[in-house]
């Protein structure tokens, strides 16, 4: 997909790299002291501490908690003030030491496994926390954190509209502390960063002062006393969003002049934690520019079958033209989806279990960092609230008409076909209808890119290798655009930080390598900055292929076998998935 599965990195970690969890009651940081006579400490169940883990997780990121459906923490916001957050870095060296302390040997297979998992995404959150310090380098967090809590208790239908208008209420009252510790955390980011924040924070503006008050007036429903107590909370609100992109703007901006490369050690190190990927830097490039370089020349062959007389950039242009317009963006893409499910059914390539489909609407105005389409997915515990979003990102209303156009050129039909594939059928929409079915509370909360973006990438090229499209080359070559994409990301991220390139050279590698529109370019580009180990998309459809392989050989089994038990366990790091699937 276009930006995210819930959060890039993992379902683990938020927006800020911050580990989310699992509970209804916050457990302590440290185990409770043994009231035997002798002091023996009995050893921790890894159950109770697996609750007591995901608990102190919450505990730190309550909208998280929302977000996978534990409704318990709907009336909190993120405190991620300076104390509160080096709280959370010494509760993590705890929470580690008490994982550590189990003993391993004598865990069952499975939760061998989810052990595993678990270290590796402390492991990851502390390293973030503790190092890389996102918080204090990058003002997007703080300016999408309030616009994402608020919507969440918008969007789902799981209580009556005036308990959750009192828990928006409640959460619009903590909006002003969220931008008073962006204001004191973040002191020199790059100015990549801060130029996202700003387009971030003034579409907040209006997502607060449009959408939140017509939807709080609706579910007000009569009550004058709720409503006044909501207009005053959202008048607050929006004059800190105000402040904040003022702020942001006038004060950040001119002094955001911080490098966003981590340099090789720390770029390393974040992949091995997050997505569980440990190789040495040249071997993991030459496995992406080997990668880039076969679909670079497949899509100049496939561009040759469509227009022998064009350029390969001209022919994809060709197809661009044929593209919606900005009224028409949504009305198109919902028009697009439902043919791509019934391929699936007639191949019976995959177990679709259930008949629910996603709504397409647009990508919320403070959800816009760089993003063209994402699925949105109630979370794992989520029991009344099941709807799910496809977004689509549509023209901002202050771009001139070449921004424009050249944005709704990538919305052209072969390549939402192909979008389609990768966010719904049979790609994260997929993923989310088998949630019910993963097997523990650990797989039902971790996943990582590699798992989630690759399986969604993979199936790609999938459908079209099983006969979607019927051997049309124009929708190869609009599949082969998509995995050039990727492609460039990955050499991209790890180019813009262990090599020296400018966000200006990655963009020019989108544009010559994989024949993105300039704009388009630019937000692929600067989107490595922030986000850069962006390779999980290609790097996890090259792993999902080989296991594919591998487990067919050795078991002996059918493709859509492997796919019904590849999505059966959840999205965690693919060497565990590995683990799983060929024991």
């Amino acid at each position: 997909m276009r930006q995210a599965f819930r959060p890039v990195r993992s379902l683990l970690l938020t927006a800020c790299g911050l580990l989310s969890a699992c509970a209804h009651q916050q457990a302590p940081a440290t185990p409770p002291a043994e009231s035997s006579p002798a002091s023996v400490q009995a050893p921790e169940k890894f159950p109770e501490l697996v609750d007591a883990l995901f608990a102190a997780s919450f505990d730190f990121s309550p909208s998280s908690g929302t977000a996978v459906g534990l409704h318990e923490y709907d009336t909190r916001l993120e405190d991620w003030s300076r104390p509160r957050i080096e709280a959370r870095i010494i509760e993590l060296d705890t929470l580690l030491s008490r994982l550590r302390a189990v003993d391993q040997g004598a865990l069952s297979f499975d939760d061998a496994v989810d052990w595993a998992a678990l270290e590796s995404q402390l492991l990851a959150e502390q390293f973030e926390l503790k190092v890389l310090r996102g918080w204090e380098h990058n003002p997007m967090q703080y300016a999408g954190l309030p616009g994402g809590a608020i919507d969440g208790l918008m969007k789902r239908d799981f209580a009556p509209k005036a308990e959750r208008l009192r828990s928006v209420i409640a959460r619009l009252k903590a909006v002003p502390s969220v931008f008073a510790a962006g204001k004191a955390n973040v002191q020199a980011p790059p100015r990549e960063f801060t130029d996202l924040a700003i387009r971030m924070a003034k579409g907040s503006v209006g997502f607060f002062e449009g959408s939140v008050t017509t939807w709080a007036q609706d579910a007000a429903g009569g009550d004058a006393a709720l409503l006044a107590e909501f207009t005053s909370a959202n008048a607050a609100a929006v004059a800190s969003v105000r402040d904040f992109a003022r702020w942001l703007e006038a004060d950040l901006l001119p002094r955001s002049t911080g490098k966003y490369a981590l340099g090789e050690e720390r770029f390393l190190t974040k992949l091995r934690y997050e997505e569980m990927i440990d190789l040495p830097l040249p071997e993991l490039l030459a496995l992406g520019e080997a990668n880039l370089e076969k679909d670079f020349q497949d899509f100049v062959a496939t561009a040759k079958r469509i227009n022998p007389r064009l350029s390969p950039a001209q022919v994809m242009a060709k197809l661009e033209e044929n593209h919606p317009t900005a009224e028409d963006l949504i009305p198109s893409v919902r028009r697009s989806v439902e043919g791509v499910r019934q391929f699936l059914i007639d191949k019976d390539l995959v177990t679709i279990p259930s008949e629910v489909r996603p709504r397409v609407e647009e990508t919320p105005p403070y959800a816009r960092s760089g993003s063209f389409a994402s699925m949105d997915t109630p979370g794992p515990y989520e029991t009344k609230a099941t709807e799910a979003f496809y977004y689509i990102t549509p023209v901002e209303p202050d771009w001139d008409a070449k921004h424009q156009e050249e944005h709704l050129r990538l919305y052209n039909a072969p390549v939402v076909s192909v979008i389609n594939i990768h966010e719904v059928w049979p790609g994260h929409y997929l993923q989310f209808l088998y949630a019910p079915r993963f097997p523990t509370k650990v797989r039902k909360l971790v996943a990582v890119g590699s798992n989630a973006e690759g399986w969604a990438h993979y199936t790609e090229q999938m459908m079209l290798d099983q006969g979607f499209g019927g051997g049309d080359p124009k929708l190869r070559l609009a599949q082969l655009s998509e995995a050039l994409l990727r492609d460039c990301r990955y050499v991209a991220g790890i180019k813009l930080h262990t090599a020296g390139w400018t966000v200006e050279d990655a963009a020019r590698l989108f544009r010559e390598k994989c024949f993105q529109q300039p704009a388009n370019a630019y937000e692929e580009a600067r989107r490595g900055a922030y986000n850069p180990t962006y390779l999980y998309y290609t790097f996890g459809k090259l792993e999902v292929q080989r296991l594919a392989k591998d487990f067919q050989l050795a078991k002996g089994q059918s493709l859509k076998q492997f796919h019904d038990a590849f999505v059966s366990q959840g999205s965690l790091p693919l060497p565990l998935v590995r683990r799983l699937l060929m024991r």
